[in-house]
């Protein structure tokens, strides 16, 4: 049995590149969803969301790509904080229905715009990670739709190899239905921020590993394109959920109001070269020079201080046709001298990334392919075509895998394949899981044969 709508359609995920065409199912009720591996071509199949893993990972060149976005369900238990929300519902949707109520999700990256079955395939991090660590380890269940056309009902306790290969497994391990996961209470929708300015990579380590313990949520952004004694300066938030008792009169009539606003669109059509060299340093000078040196108990809102690119309508589009990408590595806590030198190789090279940040992951979980793991995180996004870019990122993976670091694959696009077993060394034992799930290996994708994650 087909499902219909089926519509050619060509794919790329949120850097733009690369792209590639696929039939693209839409699934419109949770039984056509349940039967949505029915009669897959050779190519195989991948579920798909809203399309922001920044590279391959959920497109098909020339099978079949499931969207899983029409069928949306949320069922809430309000006194135990427990979830069950389909593959296809946004955080943003979620944060909508749980803000109000008093509840926040497990974990959100730096867009609303992510998926259930996206957060749970790339096991997404946050701001949190150093205190309550990665998406999947707030999940009590999944449930996995497998080629064989059966529905598994999947957790940590009843099958913990199915369970964690499915954690950052990029899809391939099943098509996720939906889950149940836990969120966490929260008395206002406003957070208490503090903000410190540091002059250099250094200074924000440093700081980080003095008092990150005493915060809930903590990230630094840092300025790529400054070299020398300034080389890795810094803008440090860090911030918990504020009380009631925090809040003035006016804020305390609504406690947790929440309606964020797209306040700009990125135009349809952009010059190409705007993102450069002297560009980008302007704004990361301006960026840096705006912030206070230091700053306590700032009121910032849930969107102002988890998703401000949200703000803005299709931003990826300022980067032009040609797209862009972003690397995002881990390296333990010992290899700081491995996180400098990057650094310092980057700004050198000048690197034009406004977009760069730095976090501390704590202890991983059980996941082979769950990429964070305790230590040090940097990610930046980088217009693609910058003549060196290839040579210059193939020389720092191979620093970090030498460090015992690794890529996060939800957000690689060029990772040469023979790299993913030196830095995901539980790879084989993650194939032989996901093969009793799927022997004919019916699920696949771009990132699947690009990486060889499939076929060893």
């Amino acid at each position: 049995m087909s499902l219909e709508p089926v519509a050619r359609a060509v794919l790329s995920g949120w850097g733009r590149v690369p792209r590639s065409a696929a039939d693209v199912r839409h699934p419109a009720t949770m039984g056509e969803f349940e039967r949505s591996l029915n009669t897959i071509g050779p190519r195989g199949a991948i579920a798909r969301g809203l399309g922001r893993s920044y590279g391959d990972a959920a497109q098909n060149a020339g099978g079949t790509v499931v969207d899983t976005t029409a069928v949306a369900r949320v069922e809430i238990d309000d006194r135990s904080g427990l979830v069950t929300a389909s593959a296809g519902t946004s955080l943003d949707e979620l944060l909508r229905i749980l803000v109000p109520r008093g509840r926040f999700v497990p974990v959100t990256p730096g867009t609303r715009y992510v998926t259930v079955g996206g957060a749970i395939a790339a096991d997404i991090h946050g701001k949190n990670h150093h205190r309550v660590g990665s998406w999947c380890q707030a999940v009590r269940s999944i449930r996995l739709l497998i080629p064989s056309g059966e529905i598994l009902t999947v957790t940590p306790e009843s099958d913990p190899a199915l369970f964690w290969a499915t954690a950052g497994g990029m899809g391939l391990t099943g098509v996720i239905i939906d889950a149940t996961f836990n969120c966490p209470p929260i008395e206002t929708s406003l957070l208490s921020v503090d903000t410190l300015r540091t002059n250099d990579l250094d200074g924000v380590m440093a700081a980080m590993v003095e008092a990150d313990h005493l915060y809930d949520y903590s990230v630094a952004w840092i300025d790529l394109m400054s070299t020398g004694g300034s080389m890795g300066r810094s803008v440090l938030t860090r911030g918990r959920f504020a009380q009631l008792d925090e809040l003035d009169a006016a804020q305390r009539l609504r406690p947790l109001a929440f309606d964020p606003k797209v306040r700009v669109g990125a135009p349809p059509w952009v010059p190409a070269g705007l993102l450069n060299p002297l560009s980008v340093r302007a704004f990361n000078e301006l960026w840096f020079r705006k912030a206070p040196a230091e700053r306590t108990a700032e009121l910032q809102s849930i969107g102002a201080f988890f998703h401000p690119l949200d703000m803005v309508r299709g931003w990826n589009r300022i980067y032009g046709k040609r797209g862009f990408l972003q690397w995002q590595f881990v390296v333990p806590d010992d290899a700081d001298d491995t996180l400098r030198s990057i650094v310092g190789q980057l700004s050198s090279a000048g690197c034009t990334s406004f977009l760069a940040v730095l976090k501390r992951f704590g202890p991983g979980n059980d996941g082979p392919l769950s990429f964070p793991a305790a230590g040090w995180t940097l990610a930046l996004d980088i217009p693609a075509g910058i003549a060196g870019l290839g040579p210059l990122l193939d020389r720092l993976d191979v620093e970090v895998a030498g460090a015992g670091g690794r890529i996060y694959l939800a957000k690689d696009s060029r990772l040469a394949p023979h790299m993913v077993p030196e830095m995901y060394p539980r790879l084989d034992e993650w194939r032989r899981t996901r093969d009793q799930v799927d022997p004919s290996r019916t699920l696949t994708s771009d990132l699947a044969r690009r990486l060889k994650l499939i076929d060893a």
